[in-house]
């Protein structure tokens, strides 16, 4: 067991990748960063392959689909991919959000300077 945690505990960047988006999420219980519901300041959601902590369930679906592949049941497998879904919709409406921000603050910008000059 000792070489699974030494192998888990090598840090994603000395891997060659990016480090997670919820890399920050092993900030302290005190912190009142984790999204908890009964307050005993425990993370909602743990790695049952690697004990990693995670703010919300969905990070740790995705973290489990990501760094986990081989080891996920058939169930887990329809669970990630819906993980990936999820964000992939929630990215999709950001960028759409961001695009539309842009576009309104340019012809705002062309209207100012219309009347302006």
């Amino acid at each position: 067991m000792g070489q699974v945690l030494v192998a888990s505990s090598v840090s994603s960047e000395s891997r060659g990748r990016a480090p997670a988006v919820d890399a920050p999420a092993v900030a302290t219980a005190s912190d009142g960063e984790f999204e908890d519901n009964d307050h005993s300041g425990e993370p909602p959601a743990r790695c049952p392959y690697c004990d990693r902590p995670f703010r919300r369930t969905r990070y740790e679906r995705l973290h489990r689909g990501l760094e986990h592949p081989g080891r996920l049941s058939d169930r887990e497998c329809a669970t990630v991919e819906r993980a990936v879904r999820e964000e992939d919709t929630a990215l999709r409406r950001f960028q759409l959000y961001a695009l539309g921000v842009l576009v309104l603050l340019y012809f705002g910008l062309l209207i100012l300077a219309a009347f302006v000059v």
